[in-house]
């Protein structure tokens, strides 16, 4: 071969694996659109799914209705025990409440006390606060805790105990500082003891449910297990927010579509998800809820310090950018 015909092969190799590499990117490219189409459309499938908006435009400390992408805006996060009756009648086991800011992208975040004594919005009964889903569901909850801590409430989420377990299961767990040592047994069918001990520790499912749940280990009791949920619920959030979660946005999405109800539409959901993209704990303020356990009847309270309740919500306020309409009456702030 001479040395023109080497120099002819030579281009017509070089031709070949250039025409390899194209053909493979191309290829890459189009899998990644498939994937990502495939992804979209289980999402908003699975978002469509939960969503449900009582009917409720706005809230009722509201002259108008928010915009997700402008505004101000609350949601009320309830954790639903509603395995041991069929989904019927469960109770609001936790109750968080985030207040998201645009203008900074922050994210105020307050853990309720579930026995926190509240009057009732329909009877003026006072009760703990998570009874409220048991007498009148998501609708009764949300005004509960408006009357609570006198700010609307925008959006909802309520999520049952299985699908947190296996969100948590999907992220590849979620890694916790605990603050002492203890044992909790699992409240599924296995009813395992499970171990934690002092310092950073990695949590399956089972283990963070059980974790944000302990309370009567707790030297510091429900505030205790509210400073817990508040620690899970920001390691779920920086999972959620790390780039390894958008390989698994199918599986998250198929767990969301079956268990989990909110009134916030696709369309805001999707324009939430990018206000907050770069949203992590570190843009997290947390606040707590400060009181003191007591009996009364025979029964265990969580009683608010009437002053720094106050306090709290004014924090909420300002960070909503609400003015109140203090729609609670006299009478019913001194019975707390």
């Amino acid at each position: 071969m001479n040395r023109q015909e080497l120099k002819i092969k030579k281009r017509k190799s070089k031709r070949r694996i250039i025409k390899r590499i194209l053909l493979s990117f191309l290829l890459i490219f189009t899998v990644a659109i498939g994937y990502f189409a495939y992804v979209f459309l289980e999402t908003y499938q699975a978002a469509s799914n939960s969503y449900d908006d009582i009917g409720r435009e706005k809230s009722k400390l509201r002259d108008e209705a928010v915009t997700i992408l402008k505004d101000p805006v609350s949601v009320l996060i309830m954790g639903v025990e509603d395995y041991s009756s069929g989904g019927a009648n469960g109770r609001s086991d936790t109750l968080m409440v985030a207040t998201f800011n645009p203008k900074d992208a922050t994210m105020n975040l307050v853990s309720i006390p579930r026995d926190t004594r509240v009057p009732m919005p329909d009877t003026g009964a006072l009760e703990k606060i998570n009874h409220s889903f048991a007498y009148g569901g998501k609708e009764e909850t949300i005004e509960t805790v408006e009357n609570f801590l006198d700010i609307p409430i925008d959006y909802y989420v309520t999520i049952n105990f299985e699908a947190f377990k296996d969100i948590v299961d999907v992220l590849g767990g979620i890694t916790v500082e605990v603050p002492f040592d203890f044992t909790q047994n699992s409240d599924d069918r296995i009813a395992e003891e499970l171990v934690f001990t002092e310092g950073p520790m990695k949590l399956n499912g089972r283990e963070a449910l059980a974790y944000a749940r302990m309370r009567l280990q707790d030297p510091r009791g429900d505030i205790g297990r509210n400073e817990r949920q508040k620690q899970v619920v920001q390691a779920v959030i920086d999972e959620l927010a790390s780039g390894k979660t958008l390989f698994k946005v199918d599986e998250i999405a198929d767990v969301v579509g079956t268990n989990v109800e909110t009134n916030l539409m696709v369309s805001d959901g999707l324009a939430f998800f990018r206000k907050y993209s770069s949203f992590d704990s570190s843009n997290i303020k947390s606040l707590t809820i400060e009181g003191a356990p007591e009996y009364i009847g025979g029964v265990s309270y969580f009683i608010p310090d009437e002053e720094e309740l106050i306090i709290l919500q004014e924090k909420l306020q300002k960070h909503l950018e609400h003015d109140s309409k203090s729609t609670m009456t006299e009478s019913e702030s001194e019975e707390y």
